[in-house]
C-alpha cells in the first residue's frame, strides 16, 4: 500500500531531476569554472554574481519596472497579432479565392524579418510606443496566420465527406468539425507567435526606447555590464516559459482528446 502511494511521487520526482537535471549541470559547471578562473568574469560573470544582480535590481524597482512595460508591449503586439491572425486565418482557410487573393502578399513579406521594418516603423509610427507594438505584431502575425490556415486545411476527408453525405449546414460544420480539427495547429501558432513576440521586444525596443528589457540590456551592453545583460536575458526566457505553460494549459483545457497523446 505504501509503495502504491509513494510511487506517483517518486515518478514526479524523477520527471522533475530529468527536466532540472541538465539546466542545473550546467549553471554548477559554470560556477566551479568561474571560480577556478577559466572564465572571465567581465565577458561572462559567474551565477552567483548574476543572481546578486538580478536581486539589487529587483529590490531596486529597476528591474519589475522594465519587465512591466515590456509584458504590456509584447501583449499589445501580441493581441492584435491573434486577432488579425486568426480572422484572416480562418477566412483564407476556408476560402480558396481568399487563399488566391492573399498567397503572394503573404509568401512575400512572411520571410522578411520584423527588424527590417524598424525604418518604415519610425517613419510611418514615430519612436513612440506605436512603431514598437507594432514591431512586436509583425513577428507574432504571420507564425499565427499561417498555422491557423494549414491547420484548417488538414481536415480530414473523412470528416468532409460525411457532413457532404448528411448535409450538415456550412456554418454548422466549420465551428462544429473543421476548428476543432485545426485547433491544435491553430494553439501552435499561437504559442510559437507568443515566442516570437518576445524576441522582438528586445528589436522593438531599439526604437529610441528608455524602457523595457530590451532597452536594459542595450543599455548595460553599452556600459559593458554583461552580468545586467544576461539578467535581462534571463528574465525574458523566464516570463517567456512562464507565458507559453498558460497557454499549454489553456491548450489542455480546451483540447482533451490531445492530452492522451501529449508527454507534456
Amino acid at each position: 500500500m505504501a509503495s502504491e502511494l509513494t510511487n506517483p511521487q517518486l515518478q514526479k520526482l524523477n520527471h522533475l531531476a530529468q527536466y532540472t537535471g541538465l539546466s542545473l549541470a550546467i549553471i554548477a559547471v559554470w560556477q566551479v569554472l568561474s571560480h577556478l578562473g577559466y572564465l572571465n568574469p567581465v565577458l561572462l560573470p559567474p551565477p552567483s554574481r548574476i543572481a546578486q544582480t538580478f536581486w539589487e535590481l529587483f529590490k531596486s524597482g529597476d528591474l519589475p519596472r522594465h519587465i512591466g512595460i515590456s509584458i504590456i508591449r509584447v501583449l499589445e503586439g501580441f493581441t492584435i497579432a491573434a486577432v488579425l491572425g486568426l480572422g484572416l486565418g480562418i477566412v483564407i482557410g476556408l476560402s480558396r479565392t481568399m487563399d488566391r487573393l492573399t498567397g503572394l502578399i503573404i509568401q512575400v513579406v512572411k520571410p522578411i524579418p520584423p527588424i527590417a521594418w524598424i525604418p518604415l516603423a519610425i517613419l510611418w509610427f514615430g519612436i513612440g510606443e506605436k512603431s514598437k507594438v507594432y514591431i512586436i505584431f509583425l513577428g507574432a502575425f504571420f507564425p499565427i496566420i499561417i498555422n491557423t490556415i494549414d491547420g484548417i486545411r488538414q481536415t480530414d476527408h473523412k470528416f468532409v465527406e460525411v457532413a457532404r453525405l448528411l448535409a450538415v449546414p456550412r456554418f454548422k460544420f466549420v465551428f462544429q468539425v473543421v476548428l476543432p480539427g485545426a485547433l491544435p495547429a491553430i494553439m501552435t501558432g499561437v504559442r510559437v507567435g507568443l515566442m516570437v513576440a518576445w524576441i522582438c521586444v528586445v528589436a522593438a525596443e531599439l526604437i529610441a526606447a528608455s524602457s523595457g528589457i530590451g532597452y536594459l540590456i542595450m543599455d548595460a551592453r553599452e556600459l559593458s555590464q554583461s552580468d545586467v545583460v544576461l539578467v535581462g536575458m534571463i528574465t525574458i526566457g523566464v516570463i517567456g516559459k512562464v507565458m507559453d505553460g498558460l497557454i499549454k494549459l489553456l491548450e489542455k483545457r480546451i483540447i482533451t482528446w490531445k492530452i492522451a497523446f501529449s508527454g507534456n
